[in-house]
């Protein structure tokens, strides 16, 4: 009689009962493989996510352009920005040269936002002051870029640091809506506190009618102080001339809302907040760049969250994706709504 050796556990349980467990290196292996491939597919992972942002980020640009180019048709002429920083809408005070608030304010009825328009209209002033601070706090998805953050309120730092409520024609708000985007005011910023970057207004409403407005007549773009641009007065045609575009914005300052050109409410007026230049006041190229820590030199400017460049909405309504390396002169000129050169597309 012959004796066999006999696996113990293929004894006890069977042959289909017995298998080998993983060894703690095969484990390890396994993990690390994961780990590679993991590795490997999260910027292709990235990629895609900031693809689609760019993408809605594009969407909301033409959306806007849409938006303005049914003002022109409604008004006769693109939207205004209004009488200065220290002011908001009114809705009752219509469109243009009489509309105290920024193109931002000009466009709501034109993106389906009647409603936030209106609030305030026909009511007593103090009322009007209530409903403007409401409208002030409301932020709008189409006016951020989702690369950059998400449409929510940002400290009003003003209120803490000078002790005003910003804007004279609304009572005091902690928080505000911002805007990731810019009008086109052209190539030639002005003088500060003229008509420049930055520009406060008349002090009161009953002021306004004897307020001796600054002269405009040198600048260029497309929406600035009581601007009434109209679509015949952009003599180098509308496929060649910038109307809103991204704006930079300084990275490190934006959550506590202080970053210059990103401390105001989105609805105010001619402000380096809600417009931008492609020549800064100090008589130098404003040049467009991404957002990143201390560049204080392009708060004047426009930029983007995005690596790839910054989107650009002419006044034709089509959106463009543009290189941080343009060339400064050619970025210049399509700022420039009639200086009589056309650039071709090839060339930026």
């Amino acid at each position: 009689m012959k004796f066999y050796a006999v696996n113990s556990c293929c004894a006890l349980r069977g042959r289909s009962m017995c298998r080998r467990a993983f060894t703690l290196v095969e484990l390890l292996v396994v993990i690390a493989i994961i780990g590679i491939l993991v590795s490997l597919l999260l910027p292709a992972v990235q990629a895609a996510r900031e693809a689609a942002r760019r993408m809605q980020c594009s969407n909301n640009l033409k959306q806007l352009s849409l938006a303005a180019l049914g003002h022109e048709n409604a008004q006769g002429f693109f939207p205004s920005c209004g009488w200065g920083w220290n002011w908001t809408g009114d809705p009752d005070l219509g469109f243009g040269k009489t509309q105290p608030g920024g193109w931002t304010f000009d466009l709501l009825p034109f993106l389906e936002q009647q409603n936030l328009w209106d609030q305030g209209k026909g009511q007593p002033a103090a009322d009007k002051r209530i409903a403007a601070s409401d409208a002030l706090g409301t932020p709008l998805s189409m006016f951020n870029c989702p690369s950059r953050r998400q449409a929510k309120t940002y400290p009003n730092w003003h209120f803490g640091k000078d002790g005003n409520a910003h804007c004279t024609n609304a009572n005091m708000n902690l928080q505000h809506a911002r805007s990731d985007y810019a009008a086109n005011a052209g190539d030639q910023p002005g003088t500060w506190n003229s008509s420049g970057t930055w520009y406060k207004g008349p002090n009161t409403l009953a002021q306004a009618a004897s307020h001796a407005w600054p002269d405009t007549s040198n600048l260029n773009g497309l929406v600035f102080l009581r601007s009434e641009v109209t679509m015949a007065e952009i003599r180098d045609g509308s496929t060649n001339t910038y109307l809103f575009g991204e704006k930079f914005v300084l990275p490190e300052k934006m959550a506590a809302g202080q970053s210059p050109g990103d401390d105001g409410p989105m609805f105010q007026g001619h402000d380096v907040d809600v417009l931008r230049w492609t020549w800064r006041s100090d008589n130098l190229a404003c040049l467009p760049d991404q957002d990143r820590q201390g560049n204080n030199s392009a708060v004047e400017c426009f930029g983007s969250p995005h690596a790839a460049g910054f989107q650009m909405a002419f006044c034709d309504g089509s959106v463009t994706m543009i290189s941080f390396s343009i060339d400064p002169e050619i970025h210049r000129r399509l700022g420039n709504r009639q200086d009589g050169e056309v650039i071709s597309a090839d060339a930026y």
